[in-house]
């Protein structure tokens, strides 16, 4: 997410005036698990999720047949550094946008439960967009 730490924020205050900010609370553990199990394919790129994509043959692109590797900072230990760090910095911007009264939260663990709420919300903020035709 953006912004992350509070001088991003004040950064991000200068450009442009904010009337909406979306958190979203995923437990740590859920956290954790998601990106620990993120592979990829060095060469292009490709993103495999042990979970919820997996490749067709572990370990190995499915494009390519060449290994996979696990960035260092996919691994659990450093994947539980990066979000203690994250949860740190991100506090002060929590507040921030709380005392504005701009903040809204959702909670869960998966996108398909926690996405018709925030589409909810965004659809209340966002005009719909009307084509040529519809005029």
């Amino acid at each position: 997410g953006f912004p992350r730490t509070l001088g991003q924020a004040e950064a991000l205050d200068r450009i442009c005036e904010l009337d909406l900010v979306i958190s979203l609370n995923v437990p740590f553990e859920t956290l954790k698990d998601r990106l620990s199990a993120r592979w990829v394919h060095p060469g292009s790129g490709r993103v495999y999720n042990m979970d919820f994509n997996p490749p067709q043959i572990q370990g190995v692109d499915d494009l390519t047949g060449e290994p996979l590797v696990q960035r260092e900072d996919d691994k659990p230990e450093a994947v539980a550094a990066r979000l203690r760090k994250y949860k740190d910095a991100a506090k002060p911007v929590i507040e921030l946008y709380k005392s504005r009264g701009i903040l809204h939260s959702f909670s869960g663990t998966e996108t398909n439960k926690i996405w018709p709420y925030v589409y909810t919300l965004l659809s209340s903020k966002i005009p719909p967009i009307v084509s040529d035709e519809e005029n």
